[in-house]
């Protein structure tokens, strides 16, 4: 089952000829208010779809930056409840921008599959991204999503073989998210080198367009990855554009939002650029 919005994205894209830019961003980082100003102002500077993180306190996956914002959104209060009041609040003022969560199993399973996937498609989410459940036991949240219409995003990496991307594939909707370095986010860069023939064989599994993240840091490696994927995914540069702001005394929400113009503009040229 794929949401519309995800759908009309990506095929406004491939219209455009061009990726799109995803920026990754946490719920609550580093205050509801600000977190829900960084939201707003996220299609406006550039991005195509929208990742929200909910804050959880052990994310593995995630390298010093992002858990660091999950601490700082944990502290802001935002319970997987109260992201998705964030994202109420959020598509009061923007019913068109795709938003996809990401985040991990253990608070969706304390929510309860139904309950989440309800609300979460009431809010007005679009996606998910559980980065800890893998196909085998993916089953219960697929059913719930799906009735509720909501498209679960599963994760392909470097390690991931041919056969296994098959069994990655199955059952996925809206797009696959090509997990561009082994390891953690934000402690390595991308090789585009490597990710070109990778997004390769993820397509050639899947029908889904491919978007790419972990180890973007910059404007020319967003540009390198958006030449070969349909969409590239920014995370930690991001938060630590927070980071950064609070510990200068400045305001995130701009410093957020330029970092995110800048990453989106390398993105939109890329392929023009490549043709001059």
């Amino acid at each position: 089952m794929t949401t519309a919005r995800i759908d009309a994205r990506f095929n406004a894209l491939k219209a455009q000829g061009r990726a799109g830019f995803i920026p990754y961003v946490m719920a609550g980082d580093p205050t509801r208010d600000q977190a829900l100003a960084i939201l707003r102002g996220l299609a406006a500077a550039g991005a195509d779809i929208i990742e929200l993180g909910f804050p959880f306190s052990d994310p593995m996956a995630e390298g010093p930056p992002i858990q660091r914002a999950a601490l700082r959104g944990l502290k802001a209060g935002l319970t997987l409840k109260g992201t998705l009041d964030l994202v109420r609040d959020f598509r009061a003022g923007d019913a068109e921008t795709p938003l996809i969560l990401m985040g991990y199993l253990n608070p969706i399973e304390t929510y309860g599959h139904d309950a989440f996937a309800r609300d979460a498609a009431a809010a007005g989410v679009d996606g998910v991204i559980v980065v800890d459940c893998p196909p085998e036991e993916a089953d219960p949240l697929t059913e719930a999503l799906d009735a509720a219409e909501v498209s679960l995003i599963r994760l392909a990496a470097p390690t991931t073989d041919d056969e296994r991307l098959k069994v990655v594939a199955a059952r996925t909707s809206g797009f696959v998210y090509y997990v561009s370095v082994a390891g953690v986010t934000g402690t390595k860069e991308a090789d585009a080198g490597a990710v070109a023939p990778a997004v390769e064989r993820v397509r050639a599994a899947s029908s889904l367009p491919v978007a790419v993240g972990f180890g973007v840091k910059t404007p020319q490696r967003a540009a390198q990855i958006a030449r070969v994927a349909d969409a590239v995914v920014a995370g930690s540069v991001l938060v630590d554009e927070v980071a950064a702001a609070l510990d200068q005394n400045a305001d995130p929400v701009s410093r957020v939002l330029d970092r995110v113009r800048s990453l989106a503009d390398a993105v939109r040229g890329a392929r023009a650029a490549e043709k001059v």
